[in-house]
């Protein structure tokens, strides 16, 4: 499945209100194991994507991603504003030229989150989200469940990287906020594509 520029502008849309929306969600998990600031710094990401939109509407799907991986590197503080905007600028080259398969573009994401924070899935990191989604969407299986289960998966394991990594053994128990950001992303795909 292919997702085309209409519904991928949908897509960031519905992230970026569940990002405003959420805010304080993300601020007390981040509390937990981070900054405390992860909410509010998506927040501004969300803001600056919006405010992008609407200088200029996105006049393809190449467009689209830049215009986003932008926004949330220049606005977003800490590790996420150049995570995120690694993802999405990979995505944007990679649709360049030909549209991909959502599950080779959310590959692409990946991707560029592990090379850019020198991680892998299994490190308690966004990761743990982005892989188990790209991998159901190449089998045609991405649902809702998917994304629960990368979460509550994810929420057992100890930190490895990041700031949380400082607390070990202690990260355990608690949701990645960046897993938690990006579950949002994924849940605003799946209001767009449905199951």
């Amino acid at each position: 499945m292919k997702i085309e520029l209409i519904n991928a502008k949908k897509w960031i849309d519905l992230f970026v209100e569940k990002l405003e929306t959420n805010k304080v969600v993300l601020n007390e998990l981040d509390t937990a194991i981070g900054d405390g600031d992860h909410g509010t710094n998506m927040n501004r990401g969300a803001e600056a994507i919006s405010a992008a939109f609407a200088k200029k509407e996105p006049e393809n799907l190449a467009d689209l991603y830049k215009t986003t991986a932008f926004a949330m590197i220049q606005k977003v503080g800490g590790a996420s504003g150049p995570l995120y905007g690694t993802a999405f600028l990979d995505m944007s080259k990679a649709v360049k030229t030909d549209n991909l398969e959502l599950g080779d573009l959310i590959k692409v994401g990946t991707d560029g989150l592990k090379r850019r924070g020198e991680s892998d899935y299994g490190m308690k990191t966004m990761i743990d989200v982005w892989q188990p989604v790209s991998e159901a969407l190449s089998e045609d299986k991405f649902n809702q469940q998917v994304i629960t289960d990368a979460l509550v998966k994810s929420k057992e394991l100890v930190a490895t990287k990041g700031r949380a990594s400082y607390l070990e053994e202690k990260s355990k128990g608690h949701i990645d906020p960046g897993s938690q950001s990006s579950a949002y992303l994924f849940e605003s795909l799946l209001e767009v594509i449905g199951d």
